[in-house]
């Protein structure tokens, strides 16, 4: 569970007690205990179990049979309406790349264990990759859910690729955490992620993070390795920084 962090005063403090129980659901993978709960947080047992009744009446929140709490469905539709608004904003910066650099550009959220891509605009080449708007894959055989990942605390990442599993699609697949987790390093010390065939052969795909996003978020270009290179690295990282530094600051503004 995440460590305890002081919160910021000056709202409504139950509107602020709901969304840091919220977020430590989510952080915990989405589903949680009330003691661990109770040890991630200064709220008292009592206020906490009050807020997940609540919560739980209301859908945004569920009881499993073995006790624990879960995320509710409720909170789909309000996800799915933030995640439209967000690939809206940042549409303009993919859509820049694109005519920069002649390759597909894409957004994607960190969304429980998973990455979801919630915007897209296509390359004019012929050739379709395996990415589009919705689709959910794993965080660590793609360049955005890597970025995300560098972004992250080493607790936190083997939490997500535990729960979630690290298959390997292709023989270039990352296929144990010591080897993710060495990636990330690499990540780190370079300010970008590659996905080199690890999801699709023949395709390679340069990524970054968006600073200071709400939540993990990360944004790529990708195409076919013949034309995805190092010369194409090398208009493709300024660029690419310089687009998620721009959508940081529309988010800031929004």
């Amino acid at each position: 569970m995440p460590v305890k962090q002081a919160k910021p005063s000056g709202g409504v403090q139950s509107v602020e007690r709901v969304f840091e129980l919220l977020e430590l659901i989510t952080d915990a993978g989405g589903e949680v205990t009330l003691s661990e709960l109770s040890s991630s947080t200064d709220l008292p047992l009592p206020t906490i179990h009050r807020l997940l009744r609540t919560l739980v009446s209301l859908g945004y929140a569920r009881q499993l049979p073995n006790r624990r709490y879960a995320l509710g469905p409720r909170l789909i539709r309000l996800g799915e309406g933030a995640n439209k608004q967000l690939g809206a904003l940042a549409r303009p910066q993919l859509a820049s790349l694109v005519s920069d650099l002649g390759e597909s550009a894409n957004m994607a959220v960190l969304d429980g264990d998973m990455v979801v891509y919630i915007a897209q605009v296509q390359s004019k080449h012929s050739m379709r990759m395996f990415t589009e708007v919705g689709r959910r894959a794993h965080t660590h055989d793609t360049g955005v859910g890597k970025a995300m990942l560098a972004q992250l605390p080493e607790e936190r990442v083997r939490g997500i690729v535990e729960r979630a599993g690290m298959p390997t699609p292709t023989e270039k697949s990352i296929g144990t955490v010591d080897d993710l987790l060495a990636e990330l390093e690499r990540i780190r010390d370079r300010g970008y992620s590659i996905d080199d065939g690890e999801q699709e052969l023949g395709v390679r795909c340069y990524a970054m993070a968006v600073p200071d996003a709400p939540t993990p978020t990360a944004i790529s270009v990708s195409g076919p390795d013949s034309r995805v290179d190092d010369e194409f690295a090398a208009r493709a990282i300024p660029l690419l920084t310089e687009a998620a530094e721009a959508i940081s600051a529309d988010l800031t503004l929004a």
